[in-house]
């Protein structure tokens, strides 16, 4: 059984998707144009083992007899299977249409003309979004209002990644550019 998610095929696809310009994008298509990081891979995967458990547990209680109690153990792990899936689609996404800054619990889109500036710049970050700050790079959303901290070089997606965030900032700068221009 081939794997192409293991070979150096893979690589390629992933370089030739990040250097899509606007004018090739398909508009209703919305791309992350970096990886998702091991730290936000990690947290998803130990979530969703402790849904797995959550599930097995629900099962036990309800081959017992007590069936609301599996269903509210049921109810639990749905929603701790819906937090992983929404940890692991966070983050930045570009499409023609403009871009869109998923969290996890709000998502934010804004066309590309509402977006005045992307930057990038140095600043105190978060350090995997707790509230402990280190010096480091972000990516900055200047538009109406306060600016927005897109991306930065040390949260789940770039942590000890620093190449990777500076594609990924220079993409989404690149994406911004081309918008306006």
């Amino acid at each position: 059984m081939p794997l192409p998610f293991v070979t150096a095929d893979r690589e390629d696809r992933v370089h030739a998707a990040q250097s899509v310009t606007l004018a090739q994008a398909d508009r209703d298509v919305w791309r992350r144009p970096y990886r998702p990081g091991p730290w936000r891979v990690a947290g998803g995967a130990l979530l969703l083992l402790l849904a797995s458990y959550i599930f097995f547990s629900a099962l036990i209680i309800a081959l017992a007899g007590a069936l609301p109690s599996a269903a509210v153990c049921a109810v639990c792990g749905v929603l701790v299977v819906t937090a992983a899936v929404r940890l692991l689609r966070s983050g930045v996404w570009v499409s023609s249409y403009g871009l869109r800054h998923a969290g996890l619990f709000r998502t934010t889109t804004l066309r590309w003309t509402q977006a005045e500036t992307v930057r990038t710049v140095q600043q105190p970050v978060r350090w995997l979004g707790l509230p402990r700050t280190v010096q480091g790079e972000a990516l900055v959303l200047g538009s109406s209002g306060e600016p927005r901290v897109l991306l930065t070089d040390h949260n789940a997606d770039f942590l000890n990644r620093r190449r990777a965030f500076v594609r990924a900032a220079d993409v989404i700068e690149g994406w911004a550019a081309e918008s306006r221009g």
